[in-house]
């Protein structure tokens, strides 16, 4: 039965996507069979993956909304054990249109019920906010990674998204667990990015991953060439940390 990792934070701009591509690659190489789930408006994920989301004609919007079969919506890729279910422009207007549905906050729950039991690991990618897409996403989830960057304001608005896990784990979702929280864009050379770490491991403790990702221009450029970091430099800096994140996350379910 596969294990449904939500991706999610509410800021923008910390390392969301790029862990959702680079874990769910990093989890294939390691022969988990794994699908990524682009939920996320932008399609970031969908194109980093080398994907135009313009030639996509379904992904989970239809799942969700128009009772769509998942396994007819998921795309392969490059690595042979990861798929994806790509964003589709309709997804800007889903959270509006779910409004009304029943259910509307387990509508991807159901849709991934369809196909969970084909994968090891299931990745979302979710959009930076609290919507309705987001909580879909954790309402599906079996637990979540939380990206925080090491720079000032790092914690700013951890304590609502908190708050929203909390108010899911008991209306919609017992089950969800935090997986963990994920230090990103890590700068040795900045004392403030030690500094953040150390408060957020103090706040913390057992949460948080002893993977730290570092600031790499590897990752940076991998998806304007439609690839994860591993197959575009298996030896950069990036590709490493999230291959040692992948094993922490395997190794941390069969103990």
């Amino acid at each position: 039965m596969g294990k449904i990792i939500a991706i999610t934070n509410q800021k923008g701009g910390v390392g969301k996507t790029t862990t959702a591509i680079n874990l769910a690659a990093s989890l294939a190489v390691l022969e988990q069979k794994t699908l990524l789930v682009d939920l996320d408006p932008q399609a970031n994920t969908t194109s980093g993956l080398g994907i135009d989301m313009q030639q996509v004609s379904s992904g989970m919007y239809e799942c969700m909304v128009s009772d769509v079969d998942p396994s007819t919506v998921v795309h392969k890729t490059a690595l042979a054990y990861l798929d994806i279910i790509p964003a589709h422009i309709n997804l800007v207007g889903a959270e509006v249109e779910m409004i009304s549905l029943d259910n509307r906050e387990e509508r991807m729950r159901y849709a991934l019920a369809n196909i969970k039991s084909q994968y090891d690991y299931i990745v979302i990618d979710c959009s930076p906010s609290l919507g309705l897409l987001t909580v879909n996403a954790l309402t599906a989830a079996t637990s979540l990674i939380i990206p925080i960057q090491c720079e000032y304001f790092a914690l700013e608005g951890l304590g609502k998204l908190l708050n929203t896990i909390k108010i899911i784990q008991t209306r919609l979702n017992t089950e969800l667990t935090i997986e963990g929280l994920l230090m990103t864009m890590y700068d040795t050379r900045i004392r403030l990015a030690n500094q953040i770490v150390a408060e957020v491991k103090k706040h913390f403790a057992n949460m948080v991953f002893q993977t730290i990702i570092p600031r790499n221009i590897k990752l940076s450029e991998a998806p304007g060439f439609g690839t994860p970091v591993i197959l575009y430099d298996a030896d950069s800096k990036g590709a490493i940390s999230y291959l040692n994140l992948a094993n922490e996350i395997v190794n941390k379910q069969t103990t």
